[in-house]
């Protein structure tokens, strides 16, 4: 069965959880650059979550774009930061298992707020998704967005390289006024104009919320789209302790968090920031107790 398929049944769909925060816990630099300087604990993150019974996991591939490389002086080739990506999760994988080619933000901003140009980011962004195809992902997923019009023109350069499924996520600050990005945009916004690009599922991750109020964005995203959607929160809002950013949210309570968001309409579920295999393991457990619970006896 395709990937496509099966996130249109009713059945969630368990993605993985948190990368960077894993890789700073394991003692590694956080971000993509880690796929060529510590391949090995990339690919031990990649199968630690293969083992907790999600059905996909992500490329360590989030911001591995020309325009943020070259920003933020990373210091890697954008092909072979992607394409390393792209193999490890690949090896980690157990059968049935799909691999999800990650992409988000280049860290800058657009015209009037910034120096770029739109067709700047479609450059970018299309660079990186061909890498990522051409690597052989089962989907492309765009993610922690804080501003529509770059997600857009993500999305647009996705479906540009190849057929694949494309999933865009946008990252929220608050879920109050209908729900709201750091650029302003709204949960409902959002959801209408990514479906109305093509996206084929659409969802919130990361940002500055917790499991409980994420819910309260996908109750606002279903009620304006008939895709599947998606909920990948940090395990609980980030603190600031010692000048360390910190996500406080236990397995249990986050798993608990990620059924609200279940109930209000998500059919893919994972962890951003701060989750680690023990949240994700977490969810799979809650995820089979919910579904023997409404089998037919």
């Amino acid at each position: 069965m395709s990937l496509l398929e099966l996130i249109r049944q009713s059945r969630p769909l368990l993605l993985d959880g948190a990368m960077g925060t894993e890789l700073a816990r394991r003692g590694c630099i956080e971000g993509g650059a880690s796929n060529v300087h510590s391949s090995e604990t990339v690919l031990a993150i990649h199968q630690d979550y293969a083992k907790c019974g999600c059905r996909a996991l992500i490329t360590n591939t989030l911001t591995m774009n020309r325009i943020f490389i070259e920003t933020h002086g990373v210091g890697v080739d954008v092909e072979e930061v992607n394409r390393a990506g792209v193999q490890l999760a690949r090896r980690a994988a157990d059968d049935g298992q799909f691999v999800l080619g990650d992409m988000s933000s280049t860290g800058q901003m657009l015209e009037p707020y910034g120096e770029f140009k739109e067709e700047d980011f479609h450059t970018a962004f299309l660079e990186q998704a061909r890498v990522l195809a051409g690597e052989g992902v089962d989907a492309l997923l765009v993610e922690t967005m804080f501003d529509l019009r770059e997600a857009l023109c993500a999305l647009r350069a996705c479906k540009e390289v190849a057929s694949l499924p494309v999933f865009v996520s946008m990252a929220f600050s608050t879920q109050r006024n209908g729900g709201r990005t750091m650029m302003g945009n709204s949960a409902e916004k959002c959801a209408r104009e990514l479906t109305n690009a093509g996206a084929d599922a659409v969802g919130a991750n990361c940002g500055e919320i917790g499991p409980e109020e994420m819910a309260e964005i996908i109750l606002r995203m279903r009620a304006v789209t008939d895709l599947p959607i998606i909920a990948q929160p940090n395990a609980g809002k980030p603190s600031l302790e010692q000048g360390v950013t910190r996500f406080n949210l236990e397995p249990a309570p986050f798993a608990e968090g990620i059924m609200k968001c279940v109930y209000a309409g998500a059919t893919l579920v994972g962890g951003c920031c701060g989750t680690s295999p023990g949240h994700i393991q977490a969810v799979a457990t809650r995820l089979a107790e919910e579904s023997n619970a409404n089998e037919p006896r």
